[in-house]
């Protein structure tokens, strides 16, 4: 009786450590860039942002890490993508619903370049002998947008987007990251869109 209650124990021991092994084998280490998703609804149309967050670590971001005059993906891994669940309109161009990838040119002095592609390509597309062609780029640009930077009131040390919207007509989105802010602004059309409701009622 003795040694079945040993004999069960120990078998008991053995397979707690058989799972315990088996469940951390299973478990990878945090991603460095973790992904990172936000949206809002405004008006009728739903905005949504899919994106990798990056952080600082201790380095200069903008003007090194992300050299001036040259685009990069706006995130990390993977492109970044919005959504548009109906048509808006941005920097005074009309975009179909649907998703775009998010580029950002930033500079030394001056307005920096917000691109949404309508392919939703990764910037990587457009890659050529090891430098982005910025005039292929530029002829799948839906809307190109130039933003002042303005300086963020404290480091962020993760990307980040935020949507906002206090009159549920225009959207705001945000970008920050390490020690720069930048947004712009998403017309989501509310006005024209009800005129289209009482045509249709």
């Amino acid at each position: 009786m003795k040694n079945n209650k040993l004999f069960l124990a120990a078998f008991a021991l053995i397979l707690f450590f058989s799972v315990s092994t088996a469940s951390f084998a299973q478990l990878q280490a945090p991603a460095p860039s973790p992904a990172a998703h936000v949206s809002q609804t405004v008006g009728f149309t739903k905005i949504s942002i899919d994106y990798s967050s990056p952080a600082v670590k201790g380095r200069k971001v903008f003007g090194e890490l992300e050299k001036y005059g040259v685009t990069w993906r706006a995130g990390a891994n993977g492109p970044t993508i919005i959504e548009f669940s109906t048509g808006v309109n941005i920097a005074g161009k009309n975009l179909a619903a649907g998703k775009y990838s998010i580029f950002i040119t930033p500079q030394e002095s001056g307005d920096w370049t917000i691109h949404l592609n309508r392919k939703a390509n990764a910037v990587f597309a457009y890659m050529k002998d090891g430098k982005i062609d910025e005039e292929a780029m530029a002829k799948d640009d839906a809307v190109a947008i130039k933003v002042a930077p303005v300086p963020a009131p404290e480091t962020f040390e993760r990307l980040a987007y935020f949507i906002s919207a206090e009159d549920n007509k225009v959207a705001t989105v945000t970008f920050m990251w390490a020690d720069v802010m930048l947004w712009f602004e998403v017309d989501t059309q509310v006005d024209q869109k009800l005129e289209q409701f009482k045509g249709v009622f």
